[in-house]
């Protein structure tokens, strides 16, 4: 049963805790369900609040649980996309020779980083992405891209530029644009 609150007239600290008292088990059980494991549920349960408490505007929800849904959804998203990189970036290190391998604690920072850099290009066209990554870690140049996707050099620069000023200055422009 969802409890109706009338949390637009609250302070955004109050909202949140509200939300959480009301709807945290609920959610760990919805995370759960989907993820198949309860610390993991537990850590994106706690994501999605954390990320509730980074807003800077009031929250106006007519339906918690469907508000939080949509949260949940994104912050799962994040964390399969992340999962893939992560195994992508291990397969990739079983094709280097053990002694160029990185050690574990390059390991960590070159993830993290990799996670960064996702987390920057959220939100940008897949195309766009596409270029971008060629560029900056297949090493390509922009006629190869280009050939590569089928689009224009003039096409590439764009994107690419696009992309560079999404990562370089993330506060300035609206995601996706």
């Amino acid at each position: 049963m969802t409890v109706s609150l009338p949390l637009a007239d609250l302070p955004l600290q109050t909202q949140v805790e509200a939300l959480y008292s009301h709807h945290h088990g609920w959610l760990w059980r919805w995370l759960q369900r989907r993820l198949g494991d309860g610390h993991r549920a537990a850590d994106l349960a706690h994501d999605v609040f954390v990320r509730l408490l980074a807003r800077e505007e009031l929250l106006a929800i007519q339906e918690p649980r469907a508000f939080l849904t949509t949260v949940a959804q994104r912050v799962l998203a994040n964390h399969w996309r992340r999962q893939q990189l992560e195994q992508a970036y291990l397969e990739a290190l079983t094709l280097v020779p053990a002694e160029l391998a990185p050690s574990p604690e390059e390991r960590a920072l070159l993830l993290e980083a990799l996670a960064e850099i996702d987390r920057l290009l959220d939100g940008l066209p897949l195309a766009v992405k596409r270029a971008f990554l060629m560029t900056r870690l297949d090493g390509l140049n922009h006629d190869e891209v280009a050939q590569a996707l089928g689009l224009s050099v003039t096409t590439v620069k764009r994107y690419v530029l696009k992309a560079a000023l999404q990562c370089y200055f993330p506060d300035a422009l609206p995601a996706g644009r």
